[in-house]
């Protein structure tokens, strides 16, 4: 009987095996180094772009907040060159006033009273005066109600009074102006036209 010894065959093959096997598991190793390098590599570009897309948005944004408070600065501005305009077309608008209030009262009041005051506040205007009988303080406020220039006369008071043996009605009484809406209606207003 011929005796065959397997052992070396068994024992280059399992080197073989095991060879194979480390090849596998470098291999393996260097390509998972190789993911993971790359899968870092790409991760950075990404990170290093949003953070210069963050960078340049910020930048935009701060510019954006500037000219946001530019703009409230203007606003500002132009607001209080409004508000001054709006100052000198009142002015302009009531610098007659007080001559045509004066012009319109006089031609209002029938014979035998007299206006002892007159006093402004805002476009309210307060006339106190005396009248020889009552019948004319109501011609007074139904002449007022019919102008122009005022409207809503309001009796306040009216009082009886003898002085130098004469009797006199003291009266009060309280008429709003109408006030023109622009420069244009003023003139029309002057002129004689109804605004």
């Amino acid at each position: 009987m011929v005796r065959i010894n397997l052992l070396p065959h068994r024992q280059i093959r399992r080197a073989e095996r095991q060879r194979q096997f480390n090849l596998m598991l470098a291999v393996t190793a260097a390509a998972g180094v190789a993911i993971v390098f790359m899968g870092s590599t790409i991760i950075s570009s990404r990170l290093d772009e949003q953070l210069s897309r963050n960078a340049r948005l910020e930048a935009a944004s701060a510019n954006l907040d500037k000219q946001i408070e530019e703009i409230k600065e203007l606003k500002t501005q132009i607001r209080n060159v409004l508000e001054r305009k709006q100052v000198v077309e009142n002015l302009q608008l009531n610098r007659s006033q007080a001559v045509m209030l004066l012009d319109e009262v006089s031609r209002q009041m029938p014979e035998g009273m007299y206006l002892k005051a007159i006093k402004q506040q805002g476009r309210v205007v307060t006339l106190e005066g005396v009248a020889d009988t009552n019948a004319r303080v109501a011609t007074l406020v139904r002449n007022l109600s019919g102008s122009q220039w005022l409207e809503t006369p309001t009796l306040v008071e009216i009082k009886s009074a003898t002085v130098n043996g004469l009797k006199q009605n003291n009266f009060t009484l309280t008429v709003q102006l109408k006030a023109p809406k622009s420069l244009e209606d003023e003139a029309d207003v002057t002129k004689g036209r109804p605004a």
